[in-house]
């Protein structure tokens, strides 16, 4: 049987951090606990980072962090930081569910723009920002590390 979303639940607190973990570590391998929990507070705190989850049948299936910002290129906007469905519930929609949540989300709150960068290797996931939801390929993102 297909499992159904159950709720969405906005991460607020370290022990939710830390279970949402094994999930995000999927997508942000290089990331152990501690640098993880110390980017998520910084993050939260200083840039307004919020991170969203899915949960089916009590557990964690999908994760999506996301920033508000402002640019003179998208004005008022949602910068998409992370989006990562459990290896295990993969291509069951948990990724385009949690990612149109996110999107009534910004449009509740007043922004009508959302934007994300995924790497260049990501070919299944750029098909699914594309062809399930609707993304245009506006730009390139470069990254010089200092």
């Amino acid at each position: 049987m297909k499992k159904q979303a159950t709720h969405f639940s906005f991460l607020t607190t370290k022990e939710k951090w830390i279970e949402a973990y094994p999930i995000m570590k999927q997508l942000r391998t290089s990331l152990d606990l501690q640098a993880y929990l110390e980017l998520v507070e910084e993050a939260t705190i200083k840039e307004k980072y919020q991170l969203v989850a899915l949960y089916v049948d009590g557990s964690i299936v999908a994760l999506c962090g996301f920033m508000p910002m402002i640019t003179l290129y998208n004005g008022r906007f949602i910068w998409i930081c992370d989006l990562v469905t459990s290896s295990l519930d993969r291509s069951n929609g948990f990724g385009a569910t949690i990612l149109k949540y996110v999107q009534e989300w910004a449009i509740k709150n007043d922004y009508s723009t959302i934007s994300l960068s995924s790497g260049l290797q990501r070919i299944d996931a750029h098909r699914f920002y594309e062809e399930k939801m609707e993304y245009s390929k506006v730009s390139y993102v470069y990254l010089k590390k200092l």
